[in-house]
């Protein structure tokens, strides 16, 4: 039997609707954010020592109406159930190469 890397779920798992969730978002292509990872919070933790988080509040960041010119970036979502003395609920902007965000998720899974 071949075993395959993708899974797919027929019913969501209810605990990973409580952790951290990592969109990526592209405004020269239009693309209000994209999820790309759901991570647990030591997972986050890790993520934001090489690429820092700043809290944007409790609404999802909104492409300006100047977003053709706007830089590529990533969004983290906390949930008020994820939350920690260091981490708020709302959304966090990450501001670093979308390429080099893929490439520390990936480094996450080994």
């Amino acid at each position: 039997m071949h075993r395959s890397t993708i899974h797919v779920f027929h019913r969501l798992n209810d605990h990973l609707l409580d952790m951290p969730n990592l969109y990526f978002c592209q405004p020269h292509a239009k693309n209000q954010g994209m999820l790309r990872a759901v991570l647990s919070v030591n997972e986050c933790e890790a993520f934001v020592r090489h690429h820092p988080a700043i809290y944007v509040g409790e609404d999802f960041p909104r492409l300006g109406k100047d977003a053709a010119g706007a830089g590529d970036f990533a969004v983290i979502r906390f949930q008020p159930e994820e939350t920690t003395a260091a981490w708020r609920p709302g959304y966090y902007r990450v501001d670093s190469d979308l390429n080099k965000l893929n490439d520390s998720l990936l480094a996450l899974s080994r």
